[in-house]
């Protein structure tokens, strides 16, 4: 599928431009996955950034234009993106888990690398490297710290687990037609905008409107969901002794602050840096402000 081209200029566009950039694909798990890479060959850190649920590379680049002399490698996540389903595997957290070693293998990365991941990456990366993925340091960016099924968005998670599982038993035409809903993509996607920007508002919709329906089949949406609200990073956290930084927003209504801190306390080594006045898109809204906490956390 050839997504439609976005309509809205991006206010990051000319940071990124001045970036190096490639793109290129690699067979894992008998699958090509297809990645990008930004930065200059011989910088000093590498970064591998891991999206989140129903997105694709392209989400990360306002935080990568804000990055210096980093070299980021960003792959699109089987099933989403440039990047085909893996064939005859279940798309759960511990598959894509065991994908992230073998994607960082099969590039010849190093114990040396460092690892990012945002929202349901952030639990794909804490459970690879829970399971045994080596890394120098860990980055978190709106981390899911507590479960998605318990608390005061339960009712809200198990409406959309019927939602998504409507979609990938109906007949294919309109079970893509209600998955790829427009105004369901425009509502899920208000719902965690805070900026009063209206030009910055209007980016980020045609950011989602474009590349947030860019799946490869009605059941990988539907496994991928189940995964990111089966678990969350407070699972993988005590097992997990590389230097860890934890990026939260004040008003993310995924996860609230309160849990944050006390995601923190489970990991051997992390410390929390807090963004104010942003919500579950830190990525797009406040990315000059997470790159900045990456840079001190990394020097």
């Amino acid at each position: 599928m050839i997504p439609p081209s976005p309509t809205v200029p991006s206010p990051y566009a000319s940071r990124l431009a001045a970036l190096p950039q490639e793109e290129h694909s690699v067979e894992v798990l008998g699958s090509s996955t297809h990645y990008w890479v930004y930065g200059p060959r011989d910088a000093r850190v590498t970064l591998v950034a891991v999206h989140g649920f129903r997105g694709e590379h392209h989400g990360l680049e306002p935080v990568v234009a804000h990055l210096h002399d980093v070299r980021v490698i960003a792959p699109d996540l089987p099933g989403f993106g440039d990047s085909p389903a893996l064939g005859g595997r279940e798309h759960s957290t511990a598959t894509y888990a065991e994908w992230l070693g073998a994607f960082l293998r099969a590039l010849g990365l190093g114990d040396d690398v460092v690892i990012l991941g945002h929202s349901f990456g952030s639990i794909v990366t804490s459970a690879a490297l829970a399971s045994g993925v080596k890394a120098s340091k860990l980055i978190l960016v709106n981390p899911i710290a507590a479960p998605a099924l318990k608390g005061p968005r339960g009712i809200a998670t198990r409406l959309a687990i019927f939602y998504f599982w409507l979609g990938a038993v109906l007949p294919e035409r309109v079970g893509l037609g209600l998955l790829r809903n427009g105004v369901i993509v425009r509502l899920s996607t208000g719902s965690m905008i805070k900026s009063k920007s209206a030009s910055l508002r209007r980016w980020i919709n045609d950011q989602h409107d474009v590349y947030f329906s860019r799946f490869a089949t009605r059941q990988v949406v539907l496994e991928s969901f189940k995964a990111s609200v089966s678990s969350d990073v407070s699972t993988y956290a005590s097992r997990i002794h590389t230097p860890t930084l934890l990026i939260a927003a004040d008003r993310d209504d995924i996860t609230a602050l309160p849990a944050q801190y006390e995601l923190q306390k489970l990991f051997p080594n992390a410390r929390l840096a807090v963004i104010e006045g942003v919500g579950h898109l830190i990525h797009y809204e406040k990315p000059a402000e997470a790159a900045a906490a990456i840079e001190g956390f990394l020097a």
